[in-house]
């Protein structure tokens, strides 16, 4: 794993832990805490999914750029 997808691992993990921390310290109800909990999970899951989608997706083009500039100083060298 390269120093980037650890870096986007620890925020994550540590956007969850703290989501986690501050909703228990929350003065709610038991099932209200839990549907905090749940839906602050499953928004940061998505978030995380989107930025790593966007940064595959940046990456692909990067390569398909790379590739085509590779294609045409080999088509000028023949």
């Amino acid at each position: 794993m390269n120093n980037t997808n650890k870096i986007l691992t620890a925020v994550g993990a540590g956007m969850v832990v703290g989501t986690i921390v501050g909703v228990l310290f929350a003065p709610e109800k038991g099932s209200e805490t839990r549907k905090k909990i749940s839906g602050q999970g499953k928004k940061i899951v998505e978030d995380v999914q989107n930025k790593f989608r966007r940064g595959r997706n940046k990456f692909n083009d990067l390569a398909d750029d790379l590739l085509q500039a590779a294609r045409e100083k080999g088509e000028r060298m023949v």
